[in-house]
C-alpha cells in the first residue's frame, strides 16, 4: 500500500477516536449534570424544603381553625338553649304566661304567635296563630288572666289599637275529638288609643295587694306622656296618668299591682300607686314618689321580684337600685341601695347604655341588652356574668325572663326569652351566680 495512503488513514483514525472520546466524556458529564438537577428536584433537600412548606400549612390550618372556633362560638354560646323560628319579620315583643309553660310573640308580619314550651330543649314547638284585623302590626303582647288570654298592641295607620283574644270554649260534639289548641276570638277592642301615638310598651300583672282581686292590670305607654291603666279581662279603663316629662321611654308595673314607674326624657323617675277598693277594684292612681340621683335620662327600668326595689339604667352610664319600700305619706323619700357603673364599653373605651332590663325570678341575676349584645349581670355585685356579644342577627327588641323555671330535658332551667330584627325569639339559660 501506498505509505502516504497509509498515513492518512491512520490520521483519520486516530482523529475519530480522539472525537469520540471527547463527545462521549462531554455527554457523559451533561446526562449526569441533568440526572443530579433532575433528582434535586424530585428529592428536595429537607432541611431547605419541607421545614418552610410544613409551617406554611400549619399556620393555614391554625388561621382555618381560629375562623371555624369565633364562628362556633358565635353560633352557639353556652347559654344558647334554643330559637324560636317561623316568625315572617321582625318580632316585637313577647311575654311569658304566670305558669311559664306559654310563650307569646308579636310580629311585624301581622301575627301574635303562642309557643308551648313543653321542654325549653325541644327540636320543636307547638304554637297557635293569631291573624291580627288586616292593617294591624302587633307591637306587644301579654297574657290576661291565664294562659288562654292575651292582650296585643297593634298600630296602624289610624293609630294603636288594643286587642284581648281570649279562648273561644269548644262545642259539645267537640269534646270528645282528638284536644287542639284554642281557638283565640276578640273579647274586647280599643281603637286609636293614647290619641293615635304608638304604644312603647304594654306591661302587665295579676294584681295583689292590699284588698286587690287577683285580676290583670295592664299598662299601655305611649310615646307621648301618657300612661293608661286597664283592666285585662273587661278592658275598661282603670286610670290615666301623665308624666309631663316631654316624651315616654317605657313603664313598668310591679309585679303585685302596687306602683307604676316610668322612664321618660329627664333623668327623674315618676312612681304612682295604684289603689284598690274594699271590693278588689281599682279606685285611683295617685303620684307617690320620684327616684332622684341620675345626672341623665334613664333608658330603663324594672322592678324586683318583691315589688320594693326599682333597678335603673342612665346615660350617665350608671345602675341604680333604689328602695321605694318607704313611708312616702309621710314625705320619707326612696333611697339609692346600691350603685354600678356599666360594664359594657365600645372599642373606644366609651360606655354602652343598656336598652333593656329584666331580673330574674330569684332577684340574682339581671340581663341587660345594647343592640345585639346581652349581658347578664349580678345584682349583688353588679359584675358581669357573662355576655353574648352578638345574640342576634340584628337588634333585640325585647326581652323577658320566665317567672318560673321550664322543664328542660331531665331537669329545669331558669330561662330567659329575648325577640329580635332578625326574625328569631332565644331561649337562654341562667348563667351560674357563684
Amino acid at each position: 500500500m501506498d505509505p502516504v495512503l497509509t498515513v492518512t488513514a491512520v490520521s483519520i483514525l486516530l482523529g475519530s477516536l480522539i472525537a469520540f472520546a471527547f463527545f462521549a466524556n462531554y455527554f457523559g458529564k451533561r446526562k449526569s449534570e441533568v440526572q443530579s438537577i433532575a433528582k434535586s428536584e424530585l428529592q428536595p433537600d429537607p432541611k431547605k424544603q419541607n421545614k418552610p412548606s410544613q409551617s406554611k400549612k400549619s399556620h393555614l390550618k391554625a388561621h382555618s381553625h381560629s375562623h371555624a372556633d369565633k364562628d362556633q362560638n358565635k353560633r352557639h354560646h353556652p347559654l344558647d338553649l334554643n330559637t324560636l323560628k317561623g316568625h315572617g319579620d321582625s318580632v316585637t315583643g313577647l311575654c311569658f304566661s304566670s305558669d311559664a309553660r306559654s310563650l307569646a310573640t308579636a310580629c311585624a308580619d301581622g301575627v301574635v304567635r303562642i309557643f308551648k314550651l313543653d321542654d325549653a330543649s325541644s327540636k320543636s314547638f307547638k304554637f297557635l296563630r293569631i291573624n291580627l284585623p288586616a292593617g294591624g302590626h302587633p307591637t306587644a303582647v301579654i297574657f290576661s288572666d291565664d294562659a288562654s288570654s292575651i292582650v296585643v298592641a297593634s298600630q296602624t295607620l289610624n293609630g294603636s289599637s288594643l286587642y284581648m283574644y281570649g279562648e273561644e270554649k269548644p262545642k259539645a260534639s267537640d269534646e270528645t275529638k282528638q284536644p287542639k289548641l284554642p281557638l283565640p276570638e276578640i273579647k274586647w277592642v280599643h281603637q286609636k288609643v293614647h290619641e293615635k301615638k304608638a304604644i312603647l310598651t304594654l306591661v302587665g300583672t295579676n294584681a295583689s295587694y292590699g284588698t286587690a282581686d287577683g285580676s290583670t292590670i295592664v299598662a299601655s305607654c305611649s310615646e307621648g306622656t301618657d300612661i293608661m291603666l286597664w283592666h285585662g279581662r273587661t278592658g275598661k279603663i282603670l286610670g290615666n296618668v301623665d308624666t309631663n316629662q316631654l316624651k315616654n321611654t317605657m313603664a313598668a308595673i310591679s309585679p303585685n299591682g302596687r306602683f307604676i314607674a316610668a322612664a321618660a326624657f329627664t333623668a327623674d323617675v315618676k312612681v304612682w300607686e295604684v289603689v284598690y277598693s274594699k271590693d278588689g277594684s281599682v279606685k285611683e292612681v295617685s303620684k307617690a314618689m320620684q327616684l332622684k340621683g341620675h345626672k341623665s335620662a334613664v333608658t330603663w327600668l324594672c322592678f324586683t321580684p318583691n315589688s320594693e326595689q326599682i333597678i335603673t339604667a342612665s346615660k350617665d352610664d350608671s345602675i341604680r337600685i333604689w328602695n321605694i319600700n318607704v313611708r312616702y305619706h309621710l314625705d320619707e323619700d326612696p333611697k339609692t341601695l346600691k350603685m354600678f357603673s356599666i360594664p359594657l364599653h365600645d372599642s373606644g373605651g366609651a360606655t354602652l347604655h343598656y336598652d333593656r332590663l329584666s331580673i330574674s325570678p330569684d332577684g340574682r341575676i339581671l340581663a341587660a341588652t345594647h343592640g345585639s349584645t346581652l349581658q347578664w349581670l349580678s345584682v349583688e355585685t353588679g359584675k358581669v356574668l357573662d355576655t353574648a356579644d352578638k345574640a342576634h342577627d340584628g337588634d333585640i327588641t325585647w326581652i323577658s325572663w320566665a317567672p318560673k323555671a321550664i322543664p328542660m330535658g331531665d331537669g329545669e332551667a331558669l330561662v330567659l326569652a329575648t325577640a329580635s330584627v332578625d326574625k328569631k325569639v332565644k331561649l337562654w339559660a341562667a348563667p351560674p351566680t357563684h
